[in-house]
């Protein structure tokens, strides 16, 4: 029963890796995302197998069981992701600015070129 289960989880790790991986954004950013994802999921797959080994790379960094670390480099990977999340949020902001910013732009009323009569313009709600 141990080894289904161990086989689900490194199935699990396998499909979140590749759903990760496949995201777009620049080249450089892109191999760093993927090193991380495979570097993640052969930890993961490791520990999974090797349980013993999260331990004893546990006790070597000072920490007291491999859940614990585990643990911490969730929190640490938290807030990596939510710091690049807050980064794209700004951006896209930004960038939903400048095209409101151009749309009222091109559809502001200019004074110098000749308009109709008001009466005579077709709304498309009429």
């Amino acid at each position: 029963m141990l080894f289904v289960v161990q086989i689900l989880l490194v199935l699990a790790v396998a499909i979140v890796s590749l759903v990760l991986i496949r995201g777009g954004s620049n080249a450089k950013h892109m191999a760093v995302r993927r090193i991380m994802v495979l570097l993640f999921a052969l930890s993961a797959a490791l520990s999974i197998f090797f349980p013993s080994l999260l331990t004893s790379a546990a006790h070597l960094l000072g920490i007291g069981r491999g859940t614990d670390l585990v643990l911490y480099a969730f929190i640490v990977s938290f807030l990596v992701y939510m710091s690049t999340t807050h980064q794209r949020f700004r951006h896209t902001e930004a960038s939903i600015t400048k095209l409101a910013r151009r749309v009222a732009l091109d559809e502001a009323v200019r004074p110098w070129e000749s308009e109709q009569p008001s009466t005579n313009r077709t709304h498309p709600n009429a």
